[in-house]
């Protein structure tokens, strides 16, 4: 009587394991005008998924209430590689997550889970173009602090 409710606590206290999911299209490149010089600007989402599993298994005859609870996170890596030999890298997370569940152990659900994910590319890609936007000062900034350094 007490073995499903001890396993369902079991179940629900399980670390979360992180497992990198591939999403389509999850670079943007774009070139830069420094100083003269071209810098080529490669951002990369890269994305990271952690699985949860929550509930218990249902008692015979009764309904499960296991699933499997996930979360993807985005971040974005930044890659500037500048004529005069400067590669100024940087990651940007996302500021709120994918979320999503599945009913079922999490071994078994890793595959539609990934799907689920995958699904959600467009959002993904809409974070990789609002971060690359939002970096071209900050960029402009290292770039003339690298340039700096290398003249004085």
């Amino acid at each position: 009587m007490y073995v499903p409710l001890i396993a369902g606590l079991a179940l629900a206290l399980t670390a979360t394991e992180p497992v990198p999911a591939a999403a389509p299209d999850t670079a943007h490149q774009v070139q830069l005008d420094h100083r003269g010089q071209r810098v080529d600007v490669t951002y990369r989402s890269d994305v990271s998924v952690t699985h949860r599993q929550v509930g218990a298994v249902g008692a015979p005859g009764r309904p499960s209430a296991l699933r499997c609870a996930w979360q993807a996170s985005v971040a974005v890596q930044r890659e500037a590689r500048h004529p005069a030999g400067h590669v100024l890298a940087r990651t940007v997370s996302a500021e709120k997550p994918l979320t999503g569940s599945r009913p079922g152990w999490c071994s078994t659900q890793k595959d539609a889970i990934a799907q689920d994910v995958a699904a959600r590319s467009g959002t993904m890609r809409e974070h990789l173009l609002a971060v690359a936007a939002r970096d071209q000062d900050s960029l402009v900034a290292e770039l003339d602090a690298a340039h700096d350094r290398v003249r004085g």
